[in-house]
């Protein structure tokens, strides 16, 4: 019997045949998810003993200094190899100039000294960025026009890491998309004798509208207002430009490299593990969040084997890492 191309290697060629039983499904499994994958990002606040919930992510909650270190200490017991810190700065200390960003004892700085003398082992990162310590929301320094300065936001965004990496970060994060950042930052760490400090580049940080519940977790949206970030983060039509972003702050010294948000940017993981097959990050947004978790509790997804699945997603595009607010609920279910 003659068969065509689409045929001719069935019935010899069954694929269902290795999909029939649990140990072969595993043995050829592709991509595994694993606590080691996962960043947890968490919001600091003054105060001890104190929480605050985002009505917009639930589950999430802000915390101060002394419960934070508790929740690294739990992570670590996990698993969990870092934190991502993000600070809510109390409007008194929000200036049109962000001072507040490089304070040596602002609350950042703070959070870092606490979590790595308490659990060491805990990788912990730092957001190197301007929006929560401005008063207009921005992540720079704006002139008279409302127009983001480059170069004088950089001048900050050096004093901001800086001041990170002395209080002991292991990772400072450029989240800002200012030009020439990473190797300016770079360049004062190796002065300063931070050689090891890591920089996690966001480098291909889009305009995105699903950021919107994370502003207000930090608590950012409201000095924002209408304004938007269209000068300075990356058209979600383009894909191109995400890899010129890359390799510029690779040969700037960025250590690993950032695509944020994630899940609807999975194509962009891909394309840059593939170009430049370098440590690359993906960071499963507010946005993506607030929508799965309001899909579990109204009962429309089943919310372990979702979870599990937008995760894996992240693992199959390619991304070495995936900051996710899901990070402690998945380490404890891959631990059981």
């Amino acid at each position: 019997m003659a068969f065509n191309d689409s045929q001719r290697f069935f019935p010899d060629t069954r694929m269902r045949r290795m999909r029939a039983e649990s140990f072969s499904r595993r043995l050829m499994q592709e991509n595994v998810l694993t606590p080691s994958d996962l960043i947890y990002p968490v919001f600091v606040i003054e105060g001890k003993g104190e929480t605050e919930t985002v009505a917009s992510m639930p589950g999430v909650e802000r915390m101060s200094i002394d419960l934070l270190v508790k929740e690294a200490k739990a992570l670590a017991a996990l698993g969990v190899p870092a934190m991502a810190l993000f600070p809510v700065t109390p409007p008194s200390a929000k200036s049109e100039f962000a001072e507040e960003a490089y304070n040596p004892d602002g609350l950042a700085q703070r959070a870092v000294m606490a979590i790595k003398d308490a659990c060491p082992e805990m990788g912990v990162i730092t957001d190197v960025a301007l929006d929560p310590f401005t008063t207009h929301g921005q992540d720079g320094i704006i002139d008279e026009n409302g127009y983001v300065l480059n170069d004088r936001t950089v001048e900050t965004l050096i004093q901001q890491a800086h001041s990170h990496a002395a209080a002991g970060a292991d990772v400072v994060a450029p989240s800002d998309m200012m030009d020439g950042r990473i190797g300016a930052i770079r360049e004062v760490l190796e002065e300063q004798n931070f050689v090891n400090t890591l920089i996690m580049a966001y480098s291909a940080k889009y305009a995105s509208a699903y950021y919107g519940p994370f502003r207000d977790a930090v608590g950012s949206s409201g000095n924002l207002g209408q304004s938007n970030k269209f000068s300075y983060q990356m058209d979600p039509a383009n894909s191109d430009e995400a890899l010129h972003e890359v390799g510029l702050d690779l040969a700037e010294g960025a250590d690993m490299v950032m695509v944020k948000p994630g899940m609807p940017y999975l194509d962009i993981v891909r394309r840059v593990k593939d170009e430049f097959k370098v440590p690359t990050f993906a960071y499963q947004v507010s946005g993506e969040y607030a929508m799965h978790m309001a899909a579990f509790q109204n009962g429309w997804l089943d919310e372990k084997s979702v979870m599990l699945e937008s995760l894996l997603a992240f693992k199959r595009a390619g991304a070495d890492g995936i900051l996710t607010y899901f990070a402690k609920r998945t380490a404890q279910l891959l631990n059981d």
